[in-house]
């Protein structure tokens, strides 16, 4: 199992379960392993999700349109999971929801 500490400094798990379910939905994710957790710890944005998650968006390189969606809960202040990841052109589909944190250029 792996961790990522989120922009609230909240230990964020990747466990072996949660990346067979992501990697079986998804399975275009299955190469970003290590840039899913990059997008934990260094989003560019991170929108306010459903129940309580968040939703934190990191371009995968300069002029792509291409992101790294992850879906996360924290659920204390020592504890949180990612519920999903998935890659997206669609940066937009967010723009409607809430900015809970954005990275100052």
């Amino acid at each position: 199992m792996d961790t990522a500490i989120s922009k609230n400094k909240v230990p964020i798990r990747m466990t072996p379960e949660r990346w067979m379910h992501i990697t079986t939905g998804h399975p275009e994710v299955a190469d970003y392993y290590y840039e899913i957790l990059e997008t934990l710890e260094n989003p560019d944005v991170i929108y306010e999700g459903i129940n309580d998650a968040q939703i934190a968006i990191r371009r995968i390189k300069e002029g792509l349109d291409k992101f790294v969606i992850v879906i996360y809960k924290e659920t204390s202040s020592e504890d949180g999971f990612i519920i999903t990841a998935y890659i997206s052109k669609k940066e937009q589909e967010f723009i409607k929801k809430k900015i809970l944190w954005k990275q100052q250029n």
